[in-house]
């Protein structure tokens, strides 16, 4: 699987398999209201220091955003290394900038 990088789109391995994620305007509007944000600003630093429950809202909503909504409806459970999906989180905003 290649990520359309025109698109802002980043590719990482979760749960065993390849997928594709990307922080479009939902997945921005998706994370400030899961988080309680007011707004954009307030994202930065909530991500210096994310709790499990932060990482989990902003994986599923890049994960929506690159089309990979099964798993995004199951990413609270389903068996994806911590580590790894923060990496994914990291590379999906990377991709964007």
């Amino acid at each position: 699987m290649s990520a359309n990088r025109a698109r802002g789109e980043a590719v990482a391995v979760l749960a065993g398999r390849e997928r594709r994620l990307c922080l479009t305007l939902g997945a921005l509007a998706e994370i400030e209201a899961g988080l309680g944000l007011q707004g954009i600003g307030d994202l930065a630093g909530r991500m210096k220091a994310p709790s499990a429950t932060d990482l989990t809202v902003v994986l599923a909503a890049v994960l929506r955003g690159g089309g990979e909504v099964e798993l995004a409806e199951t990413v609270a459970t389903a068996p994806i290394d911590p580590r790894a999906a923060a990496e994914a989180v990291a590379a999906a905003f990377a991709a964007a900038a």
